[in-house]
């Protein structure tokens, strides 16, 4: 450091002690928790926007890469020119030279943000009908001839292993009138259809002889499952297709496909295929970001059916037939729906948590204010002004607050990549002003005009102000207008449109508004109960119950703030817990749709008749409550309806034991009923030794079945006997075809009544064992049977990186609102413990033993623990209750790709959720005052009574 300046001449040196420097080496310990504080409070906020940017990318690439590939690639078309374009420039447009040429010009022309994977692209020509393939020696199942596809894709050498012979080439010039090209099959086609290298596959041809199609080489796909192989996949392996026919069963026939090299397309042009030139573009999902996804739907429209369609048509591109095709629109749309319904749910916890945030914050400025209220009293009558105080302290905390939010901003960089950083930013900025602004502010409100020294600012004494009325009162208003908006509309703005301003954020914080409401009516209504009770405990005995009553009325008013905090806190984590409750209470839901019981066992087979004695060794399984053994019936049709129609779907029907089924019925809650409802009308379904198609049974039915049969007696045929049905219950899911429509019969009056299907109950299930039992079984009687567990059902329903991004920030939220509350108790007995401790000091004096001083302080701060407790709990279920009408966790639950459908997932309070984040306010109230009777006992008294002190 350099030499102090000289003093100019006349004038004495003036020595004065930076003030921010003197302040932060006076407490270094109070600036090293406020930094702590700052640092943990900048990371949250600008980690949330991050975060949720970061889980919807996630959540659109994750989408767009596991979709199916027919449904993910845009695909660009074009039919092959027809008979009337000269023959030469017909078999130019289907050489592989121009194809590939034309791959690169729409791939150069996709507009923003559409980009191509070239890695899954794939281009080529194919015969857009399938052929026939006539030889006697491929396989004919039900004397079909299997019909195939000619495919000449480009890049077969970059997407597959050779295992046999060679890959395809075009000898010469390749023509319409090439009597035969080479081709390639996959090893599993070649298996199916029993193709050799050197076999000769014909097809028909149009105007000419058959075309001979020689298989040059046996591949197997590298990846299956990349959208070269898997947009089409007859490509890389065969299958057997049903043919629609009144015949049972169905004739089917193979269909498989044959790769030819690119060069051969023209001989295409000669078959019965009628040839198509596609171009199928794998997007490019890895350089998406959630806020592409406007732009993307724009741009895919445009490309369906808009001036990006019209580009890809002019005569430099494709042409004028070209056609797009892409459901990728649909993954988008989809995408965007549930964002729609997470977004609002998700910013009430956001809201939630930053408010909590802010009134630590602000709490801190408060303690460090009211520690430093004589010092910064003796500067006010010195003659400082407001502005010169005020701008001292916000330079003093602008120290340490700037830094820290530094600090948080660049922690939640590096923990939470690959998202916008201006929102990140802006929301440290808020968290670190706020910082900078508590404790000056605060300041100057308070010595704004003169106080008097010593004056009583407690609860019981405190008398609201007119203003104070006001403010409260534009509250109410605004919680009750939050609220309402809520119970009609839900959490969302317009449904399904993914915009940024769906959230409204005045109803997402509907939660805080009523713990903002409640801690100012409990702060208004907390003094009624402490003067009734302070009466009574001051004719007592014992002075610790009336001490500790007095005590806890003189506590300062401001404590609306610790209150606050608490209530907020609380009632974030009681909506936090009943989310993801109810989350898990909807998959739980989800998993019995998809099962009817803890485990379905059925048979595999045309034949699904369960053998005998299976029942038996499944009861004697590990686990294994009881075994409900159903007939399940398909596809049974339903009568014509009045107007004659009959209804081409039929239905499912089961035939149940009325009692056990009831049982199970009630056990799983899917469609409880009256065991009495399917009473049995005797003989067995047979009469004079046949069936008897009179007889009319009681049965159970669906809505949708229900009102398709009405009131009356209708005929029923099916494979388990003629009857007629008279609805005597309507259901709307029962466990043996959960979330489909039924009817639901008596077993015993069927005349074929042999079950099919095996319900399992237990509350101890073991599925291995019950796997094992039952394959054991199988391979003993020889019949493929399956196992299908609700565990293994409720494990399927993985999340997505939407949701699984939900969730964490909702439990980030409960465990960050846990945090603050705890830190606003313990600032909130912070703030008094000097005056506590030189109570206790004084009392002791007195003759109060240490178990007493005990006593004194653990009363002294029950009385507002137990009411942010009881006050916390209440208004988090009251919370919860009020929003659940416009709360549905559906989206938040499953995915638009599961085959289980839920008529909605409401929101339910969660006992848990109530109840632990109260118990941890006493647990903590009461330790905190545990360790400051300890520390007191510790400290004795001298250092407590000094003379002078104002305490």
């Amino acid at each position: 450091m350099g030499a102090p300046a000289p003093a100019r001449e006349g004038r004495p040196v003036r020595i004065v002690a930076p003030w921010v420097r003197t302040r932060l080496r006076t407490a270094p310990g109070a600036a090293a928790a406020m930094a702590v504080l700052v640092v943990l409070t900048a990371y949250l906020a600008a980690a949330f926007p991050r975060s949720v940017d970061a889980y919807e990318t996630n959540g659109l690439r994750h989408d767009i890469r596991t979709a199916v590939a027919a449904e993910s690639v845009l695909e660009v078309s074009m039919r092959a020119p027809g008979p009337g374009v000269r023959q030469a420039d017909r078999e130019e447009v289907l050489r592989g030279a121009w194809v590939a040429r034309t791959q690169g010009k729409i791939t150069g022309s996709l507009p923003a943000p559409v980009r191509a994977d070239e890695g899954g692209s794939a281009y080529g020509v194919r015969t857009s009908q399938p052929v026939e393939g006539t030889d006697a020696w491929l396989p004919a199942p039900d004397n079909l001839p299997p019909m195939l596809t000619l495919a000449a894709q480009a890049g077969l050498d970059r997407h597959s292993t050779l295992r046999e012979g060679r890959l395809p080439r075009a000898e010469g010039a390749v023509t319409e009138r090439t009597g035969e090209v080479e081709a390639a099959v996959t090893a599993a086609t070649a298996k199916s259809l029993g193709i050799k290298v050197g076999s000769v596959v014909h097809v028909p041809g149009v105007d000419r002889d058959e075309l001979g199609v020689r298989i040059t080489g046996i591949v197997v796909p590298r990846d299956p499952t990349n959208s070269y192989w898997a947009v089409e996949p007859t490509l890389g392996s065969p299958a057997l297709v049903t043919k629609p026919s009144r015949e049972l069963p169905p004739p089917r026939y193979w269909r498989a496909s044959l790769l030819l090299a690119p060069d051969a397309a023209p001989a295409l042009l000669g078959t019965t295929g009628e040839p198509q030139v596609y171009w199928r573009i794998a997007p490019d999902a890895g350089a998406l970001t959630a806020r592409d996804a406007p732009q993307l739907a724009s741009r895919i429209a445009s490309l369906e059916n808009g001036p990006e369609l019209t580009r890809l048509r002019a005569p430099a591109v494709v042409g004028p037939s070209a056609v797009v095709a892409t459901g990728l629109d649909e993954i988008v749309a989809a995408h965007r729906s549930m964002r729609s319904a997470i977004a609002p749910v998700v910013t009430v916890a956001a809201l939630g948590i930053g408010a909590v945030a802010a009134v630590v914050l602000v709490m801190a400025g408060s303690l460090l204010a009211v520690r430093r209220q004589a010092e910064l009293a003796l500067l006010r009558s010195r003659g400082g002004s407001l502005r010169a105080i005020g701008g001292r302290l916000l330079a003093e905390t602008a120290v340490i607050a700037v830094p820290a939010t530094a600090v948080g901003l660049l922690l939640a960089v590096l923990t939470v990549p690959e998202a916008r950083l201006l929102p990140a930013v802006a929301a440290a900025g808020c968290a670190g002003l706020l910082a900078c602004a508590a404790l000056p502010v605060r300041a100057v409100v308070r010595h704004r005009r003169p106080r008097p020294h010593g004056g009583r600012e407690d609860l019981v004494r405190a008398r609201p102000s007119r203003r104070r009325t006001i403010a409260e009162l534009t509250l109410l208003a605004l919680a009750i207008g939050a609220l309402l908006a809520l119970r009609r509309r839900g959490t969302g703005g317009s449904a399904g449109s993914g915009a940024v301003d769906d959230v409204d954020y005045l109803v997402s914080s509907a939660p805080i508004l009523v713990g903002l409401i409640a801690a100012l009516v409990l702060v208004r209504l907390y003094p009624l109960p402490l003067r009734f009770a302070g009466r009574p405990a001051g004719r007592l005995r014992g002075a610790v119950g009336f001490l500790s009553l007095a005590r806890a009325g003189r506590a300062a008013s401001s404590g609306a703030l610790p209150l606050l905090a608490l209530l907020i806190a609380l009632t974030t984590a009681a909506f936090g817990g009943s989310v993801l409750a109810g989350i898990d209470g909807a998959r739980e839901r989800a998993a019995v749709l998809a099962t009817g019981a803890d485990a379905r066992i059925s048979v595999v087979g045309s034949s699904p008749v369960l053998p005998d004695g299976l029942a038996a060794a499944v009861r004697g399984s590990a686990g294994v409550g009881e075994v409900t053994a159903i007939r399940v019936e398909y596809g049974v049709p339903l009568p014509s309806d009045a107007k004659g129609f009959r209804t081409a779907l039929g239905v499912t029907m089961i035939g149940v034991e009325p009692k056990a089924y009831a049982r199970l019925a009630r056990q799983t809650g899917l469609g409880e009923f009256p065991a009495g409802a399917l009473k049995s009308v005797g003989g067995g379904g047979v009469r004079d030794g046949g069936s008897d198609a009179g007889r009319v049974l009681p049965a159970i039915a669906s809505p949708a079945v229900a009102e398709r049969l009405g009131e009356q007696p209708r005929d029923i045929q099916s494979a388990a006997g003629d009857f007629k049905v008279r609805v005597a219950e309507i259901r709307a899911n029962t466990p043996g075809a959960p979330g489909g429509d039924y009817l639901l019969v008596n077993a015993a009056d069927l005349t074929q009544r042999a079950p099919t299907t095996l319900l399992v109950t237990g509350g101890g299930l073991d599925g291995d064992a019950l796997r094992r039992t039952v394959a054991d079984f199988g391979a003993e009687t020889g019949d493929e049977l399956t196992v299908k567990l609700r565990s293994d059902e409720r494990k399927a329903f993985v999340n997505t990186p939407m949701q699984e991004g939900a969730e964490r920030i909702y439990a980030a939220a409960i465990a960050a609102g846990a945090g603050y509350a705890l830190l606003a108790l313990l600032l909130s007995l912070s703030q008094t413990a000097p005056e506590r401790l030189t109570l206790l000091a004084r009392l002791r004096t007195m003759g109060l033993t240490r178990r007493q001083g005990r006593q004194l302080l653990g009363l002294e701060v029950l009385p507002q623990a137990l009411l942010a407790a009881v006050g916390g709990a209440f208004v988090g279920w009251a919370t919860v209750v009020l929003l659940a009408p416009g709360v549905d966790l559906v989206q938040l639950a499953l995915t638009a790709a599961s085959d289980v459908t839920l008529d909605g997932a409401p929101l339910r309070a969660d006992p848990w959720s109530l109840v632990l984040p109260a118990v941890g306010v006493l647990a903590l109230a009461a330790a905190v005052s545990v360790v400051q009777a300890w520390w007191a006992g510790r400290q004795g008294s001298i250092n407590e009574l000094r003379a002078g002190d104002s305490r």
